[in-house]
C-alpha cells in the first residue's frame, strides 16, 4: 500500500517563476492480515499477583505447621492462624520486592492489612448471627414463639407454650417513645451545634462527645434516682424510654452534627444571597440536602437504644405477661428477655433466649430498611407517590392554561367583531 506526498511550491525571487510541484510515493508497513492483535490489559490485578499471594499463603502455613510441630511447644488453632498470617506478611513482603521497589511493596501491604481486617470483620459478623440464629433455631420453628408470652410457659415445659410476645411490645413501645424525644431534641440540637457557633455551642460539644461514652448503667442509674424516687414514677415504660433516650440523644447529636456540617457551604449562601433568612435556609436547604445521613444518625442512636438491657432492668423492671401500657406496671423488653432465659440451666429456655436475640436482630433489620425507606433518598429523588402527585399537578396546571389561553383568544375575538361593528355603523 503506498501513499502520496505532495512537495511544497517554492518561489524563485530572481526569475519570478515558481517551480512545479512534485510528488513523491512512501511506502507504508502494514501489519499482515493474520497477525494475531495484541490488546493492553488495564486490570488492576495481575498474575503475579495472584501467585505471589497463593505462595505466600501456601509456605506461610507450611512455616507455621513446621513450627507448631517440630520447634516449639505450641498448640492452639488460634495461635496457629497469628502466625500464619504473620509468616504470610514476610513472605509476600519479600516475594514482591523481588519485582516491585519499596513503596509498591508498603502499598501491598497495607492493602493485604485492609482487606484482612475487612474479611475478619465480616467473618465475626456473620459468625454472630450464625451461632444466634442456631442455637434459636428449635423455638423460631414454632409459630407459638411469636404470639404468646411467658406467663404459662416454665422451665420443664416444651417449646410448644410460651412465647415473646411481651417482648416484642414493650420493645417496640420502649423503643418508639425514646425516639419520639431523642428525635426532635437530637436534630434540634445538631442544628444548634453546626449553624450557630460560640462559646455556648462549644460547651455543648464538649458535654455532648462526654455523654457518648456514659455507662449505660450509669443512665440507668440517673434515671432511677430522678424520675423514679424523687418523681414517684412507677417502674414503667415510660421510665425505661427516657434512660434509653439519655443513651441515644448524644449518639443523635453528634453523627447529626457531623453530617450537617457536611452541607457545602455554597448552598447556604446562594439561598441567603435569594433573601431567605437564616432559619428558612436551614428548614429548606441544609436539612434536606443532609436528610440521608440524618436518617444514619437516628439508625445508629436506635441500634444504641434497642439492646440495652441495665437501664431496662433498673427503670422498667421484668414480667412474664404481656403489658400494652407503658405508663404503669413493669414491662419486659428484648434484651432483658434475652439475658433473663440464657441465665436458665434448662435447655428450652436458653433456645428460647437465643430466639428472642434472633427476633431482636429482625426488628432491627426491619427499622433499619423502614428508615432507609423513609428518609434514606437522595436531596431531589422523589418517591412513586411524589411522582404520581407531580404528574397530576403537572396535567391540573396544563388544563388550567388550556382554559386561560381560551378564555383570552374569545375576549379577543369579541372584541375584534365588536370593533369591526362599530367601524360599518360609522362608515354607515
Amino acid at each position: 500500500m503506498t501513499t502520496q506526498v505532495q512537495a511544497v511550491v517554492t518561489a524563485d525571487p530572481a526569475s519570478g517563476r515558481h517551480s512545479a510541484p512534485a510528488e513523491t510515493t512512501l511506502p507504508r508497513n502494514t501489519p499482515e492480515p493474520d497477525a494475531p492483535e495484541v490488546r493492553r490489559t488495564t486490570s488492576t490485578t495481575r498474575r503475579s499477583d495472584v501467585l505471589a499471594l497463593l505462595g505466600a499463603g501456601a509456605a506461610a502455613i507450611s512455616l507455621a505447621a513446621v513450627v507448631f510441630t517440630q520447634l516449639a511447644p505450641f498448640d492452639g488453632l488460634l495461635g496457629f492462624v497469628v502466625v500464619s498470617f504473620v509468616l504470610f506478611l514476610g513472605i509476600y513482603a519479600l516475594l514482591v520486592s523481588i519485582d516491585e521497589s519499596g513503596p509498591a511493596v508498603r502499598d501491598r501491604l497495607a492493602a493485604v492489612m485492609i482487606y484482612s481486617l475487612a474479611f475478619l470483620m465480616l467473618l465475626a459478623l456473620v459468625v454472630v448471627v450464625s451461632f444466634t440464629f442456631i442455637r434459636g433455631r428449635d423455638a423460631l420453628f414454632h409459630l407459638n414463639f411469636y404470639y404468646e408470652d411467658m406467663r404459662a410457659a416454665g422451665p420443664l415445659q416444651s417449646l410448644d407454650i410460651g412465647g415473646v410476645r411481651h417482648g416484642i411490645i414493650g420493645t417496640l413501645e420502649q423503643i418508639g417513645m425514646a425516639l419520639a424525644i431523642t428525635m426532635p431534641l437530637g436534630i434540634v440540637g445538631a442544628v444548634f451545634l453546626s449553624e450557630l457557633p460560640g462559646p455556648y455551642s462549644r460547651f455543648v460539644r464538649t458535654i455532648v462527645e462526654a455523654m457518648t461514652a456514659l455507662p449505660s448503667i450509669v443512665a440507668g442509674l440517673f434515671v432511677y434516682g430522678t424520675v423514679i424516687l424523687t418523681l414517684g414514677v412507677p417502674l414503667s415504660g415510660v421510665a425505661g424510654s427516657i434512660a434509653l433516650s439519655v443513651m441515644m440523644l448524644p449518639i443523635i447529636i453528634r453523627a447529626a452534627d457531623v453530617v450537617i456540617r457536611l452541607v457545602p457551604g455554597s448552598l447556604r449562601e446562594a439561598s441567603l444571597a435569594l433573601g431567605a433568612s437564616q432559619w428558612r435556609t436551614i428548614w429548606h436547604v441544609v436539612l434536606p440536602t443532609a436528610r440521608s445521613g440524618i436518617t444514619t444518625a437516628v439508625i445508629l442512636g436506635t441500634a444504641r437504644g434497642i439492646g440495652e438491657t441495665s437501664p431496662v432492668l433498673l427503670t422498667v423492671g421484668a414480667t412474664a405477661v404481656t403489658n400494652i401500657n407503658p405508663t404503669a406496671n413493669p414491662q419486659m423488653s428484648l434484651p432483658l428477655l434475652t439475658f433473663q432465659l440464657v441465665r436458665t440451666p434448662s435447655d428450652t429456655m436458653i433456645s428460647r433466649g437465643f430466639g428472642a436475640a434472633a427476633v431482636l436482630m429482625m426488628l432491627v433489620l426491619f427499622l433499619f430498611v423502614l428508615a432507609r425507606l423513609i428518609g434514606g433518598r437522595i436531596p431531589g429523588q422523589l418517591t412513586r407517590g411524589q411522582r404520581r402527585r407531580r404528574v397530576r399537578a403537572s396535567y391540573r396546571d396544563a388544563r388550567r392554561y388550556a382554559a386561560r389561553e381560551h378564555a383570552r383568544r374569545a375576549s379577543a375575538a369579541q372584541t375584534y367583531s365588536t370593533g369591526s361593528t362599530d367601524s360599518r355603523e360609522l362608515s354607515i
